[in-house]
């Protein structure tokens, strides 16, 4: 409320009696249509996270139906593995992906760069859809399908850092968790989207028709999809100030740096870097097992069908999809650190049982209820791990702190464990995975509990109102900022 509303309050009853209710709906209607704004902005950044996603993930979840049209191997497990190796390659392009499109974003605003990273997810996608095979080209079908992978993994580099960054700005101040959740919302969403291609696939065509040509179509449906959300983020809202912008074009004065660049990151936000690469570690790894590798894992160690595996996995997803934004919204009450303390102890403890058990069940039902476990547990850190992220940094620099340290840890941890679990797997070596996985989520669990404070004030607290106080921007006395 106005301090005019508040004033207004105050007065002896009168003529003037119904003013306050006047300035109270006043405020109402301004929250309300605050909220309006917030929500169509985080559905138009939001959709293109989902798409890119969908596209992303395709390819793990179609790679047995393509891979012999790709390599040599006959062995499955052989060719499965160079199936994730052509995977993880794509990791290779996350960190220079997050540089440009953070960099671009912060001097050019969040709106072009999101529009110009799903513009080259589609451009993959439909590449993908139309390469030929290596009964035509030889060799260089598997050569095109690396380069179009490493574009695909340039884009979702910056996907993911610029829309972490516009969603945590775009969301009104009290509800930073609930509105920044969206993002896994539509990033398993697109997982999810993946899934029920492959499920309706399987139902509607004959297997040997799936893997002659019906692989296709899903990489031709995220293409358009991808169409579709560059013409909804033409109408999206900019988060960053116009002298933000012009600051970019001003001539470099000696000794300072200017917004979006790396001497600003590297000189000035290292530490907060350190603490994004930290807080993403255990998260990624402890993610890509549960949600990625998870199908490929059961497949290969389960007696359970590939049609009962994907079904579970659907809707495990979808389970898991639905609980972001109660995370969210929880932490809009206890705060952030709570609900990563949540995933880092249950992480430690219960990684090792819950995939020793789903390695060897084949009780589909006990299968879902050891998925579900898992995905409740990384629950805590997928709900508000980019508002974390993104409260870390100041605007000037937020895009490109929050996609490159997101992207490292990425690159390194996440997008190798399907190679690393498919490697291990053929070694027969499966528990030094779990392992792998445990220790990772360790590590995060320190970063947690050292470097994060519950309920501090932020940079996001400071631009946009605090989110734990009156929701009033604070003034300079009451900043307690993560610096570097």
């Amino acid at each position: 409320m106005s301090n005019a509303a508040m004033d207004k309050k105050k007065r002896s009853p009168g003529p003037d009696a119904r003013k306050p209710a006047k300035g109270k709906n006043a405020a109402d209607q301004a929250e309300a249509a605050q909220t309006r704004r917030a929500v169509s902005n985080i559905l138009k950044g939001s959709s293109g996270n989902l798409v890119e996603w969908f596209d992303l993930y395709v390819y793990t979840v179609f790679a047995a139906y393509f891979q012999s049209h790709f390599f040599n191997s006959t062995n499955e497990l052989q060719a499965g593995l160079e199936a994730m190796a052509v995977f993880a390659t794509s990791f290779l392009m996350r960190p220079v992906g997050a540089w440009f499109f953070g960099r671009y974003a912060d001097r050019h605003g969040r709106k072009a760069a999101l529009t110009l990273s799903v513009t080259m997810m589609s451009a993959g996608s439909f590449a993908i859809a139309i390469l030929p095979t290596q009964d035509r080209i030889g060799s260089w079908a598997m050569i095109l399908l690396v380069l179009v992978r490493l574009l695909q993994g340039f884009s979702v580099g910056g996907e993911y850092g610029t829309s972490a960054t516009y969603m945590s700005e775009a969301a009104t101040t009290k509800r930073r968790g609930f509105f920044s959740s969206f993002q896994y919302v539509t990033l398993i969403g697109g997982q999810m989207m993946a899934l029920l291609v492959l499920v309706i696939l399987q139902n509607t065509m004959a297997d040997e028709t799936l893997r002659a040509w019906g692989w296709r179509i899903p990489f031709a449906i995220g293409g358009v999809a991808a169409l579709v959300v560059l013409w909804l983020r033409r109408s999206m809202e900019e988060t960053i100030s116009a002298d933000q912008v012009a600051a970019t074009k001003n001539a470099v004065v000696a000794g300072e740096a200017q917004p979006g660049t790396m001497k600003l990151l590297l000189t000035q936000y290292w530490k907060p870097l350190l603490i994004c690469i930290g807080v993403t570690l255990g998260g990624t790894v402890a993610f890509y097992t549960y949600t990625n590798f998870i199908l490929k894992f059961m497949n290969d160690t389960s007696g359970i069908p590939k049609t009962q595996t994907s079904l579970i996995n659907f809707w495990a997803l979808f389970i898991f999809m639905l609980l972001q934004p109660v995370y969210g919204m929880i932490s809009d009450k206890v705060g952030r650190k709570p609900l990563l303390l949540w995933f880092g102890i249950t992480g430690v403890m219960f990684t090792w049982p819950l995939l020793s058990l789903l390695a060897g069940t084949q009780n589909p039902v006990f299968a879902f209820l050891l998925m579900m476990g898992g995905l409740v547990i990384v629950g805590g850190y997928t709900s508000i791990n980019a508002l974390v992220k993104a409260a870390l940094f100041p605007a000037s620099i937020r895009a490109l702190g929050v996609g490159l340290g997101y992207a490292i840890a990425n690159s390194l941890f996440g997008g190798t464990v399907p190679l690393i679990g498919a490697a291990l797997q053929k070694a027969g070596r499966v528990d030094l995975f779990f392992t792998y996985v445990t220790v990772a989520i360790a590590i995060s669990l320190v970063v947690y509990i050292f470097a994060l404070k519950n309920k501090e004030t932020t940079h996001l607290d400071n631009e946009q109102g605090n989110a734990w106080t009156g929701g009033d921007k604070p003034n300079d006395s009451d900043k307690d900022l993560i610096d570097a």
